[in-house]
């Protein structure tokens, strides 16, 4: 227990001294970002851990979040899909598949693909008439993102990963006024995006560091307006409690983890989760994420039995609608 306790109040000394409290009363944001769809966390497990699983393994789907976590899949083949229902009525879809060949030898392999839908926005652009525009229907938002991983364990203690995405945004089309009259101009940009990471295993029983370099890109541009993507460098720890017991019958696994997150366009920010496993078959977890608008703490469970799992995630939003989140994963 004195082993424990000693844990415990390192993880939470951690967490304070990567949390600036000045810097929490003032959320001002830092720059402004593009597709922003990037950053949402869709995978109903990280998001019930509030984001906080940088070191966590996840196998397909670590591909969102550190893609050196993908090493540590002891899966032949891994399927995830996840559906959020985000706030303002936007439904975000990802899906990521793995295939770990020759028991590993030669890593992991892995396919993401990230799809976001605005819903119905009612588009209109400036004419002289008495109320001044017109309506121009329905406008075609989305956005895309596909991408390509590898991972590889290069030691029993230290694995690396990457993926390159293909990311694009299209947000309808619209009427530029011309010295001859209107030009239509499709609002649509891509480019190509970077993400890699790390872990750690110092061999301290379950613990382990990790880090993570996510949407790493050139400026791109809509029309003459350019912006940068949300770059986001993660710093995390985790470990499994249940380490410091000797029994496990009932809770077989109690993983805490923090992640301390620098923003391009926000304040510096720390997640909070948890994430406790029962009889290998249900798992109840929680997250808190410090120096945020309107997100505070989430909660989740999962069921997993003969490769299959479905998780939930519940996250309240303040004055937004409260987004739910639904993942089915499939293990071969």
């Amino acid at each position: 227990m004195g082993k424990l306790a000693t844990f415990l109040s390192l993880l939470l000394m951690v967490g304070m001294c990567l949390h600036d409290p000045a810097r929490a009363q003032n959320n001002v944001k830092l720059g402004q970002t593009g597709m922003q769809f990037l950053t949402v966390v869709t995978d109903a497990r990280a998001a019930a851990m509030a984001g906080a699983v940088t070191t966590m393994r996840m196998h397909s789907a670590s591909l969102f979040f550190n893609p050196a976590c993908m090493a540590e899949s002891d899966r032949l083949l891994d399927f995830s899909a996840g559906y959020n229902l985000w706030i303002a009525d936007i439904k975000h879809y990802t899906a990521s598949v793995s295939f770990r060949p020759l028991a590993g030898d030669i890593g992991v392999f892995g396919v993401s693909v990230q799809f976001v839908d605005y819903g119905e926005i009612l588009g209109t652009s400036v004419a002289p008439n008495n109320i001044g525009y017109v309506d121009n229907g329905k406008l075609n938002a989305y956005g895309l993102a596909f991408g390509v991983g590898y991972a590889k364990a290069l030691s029993e203690s230290f694995s690396v990963g990457g993926q390159v995405r293909w990311v694009m945004q299209k947000l309808g089309e619209s009427l530029v006024p011309t010295a001859e009259g209107a030009q239509l101009k499709k609002n649509q940009a891509s480019v190509a995006v970077f993400d890699f990471g790390t872990i750690f295993k110092p061999g301290f029983k379950s613990f382990a560091f990790g880090m993570s370099v996510r949407n790493f890109a050139k400026e791109t541009a809509f029309q003459e307006q350019s912006f940068e993507l949300p770059l986001t460098f993660t710093l995390g720890v985790s470990m499994d409690v249940m380490d410091f017991f000797g029994e496990r019958s009932l809770v077989r696994s109690a993983f805490v983890s923090i992640d301390a997150v620098h923003n391009r366009d926000y304040y510096e920010q720390v997640y909070f989760g948890g994430d406790i496993n029962l009889i290998d078959v249900l798992d109840l977890r929680a997250g808190y994420v410090v120096n945020s608008d309107e997100q505070g703490f989430t909660t989740g469970f999962g069921l997993h039995q003969f490769g299959l799992a479905v998780d939930y995630a519940y996250t309240p939003f303040g004055v937004f609608t409260d987004a739910q989140r639904v993942t089915v994963r499939y293990a071969l």
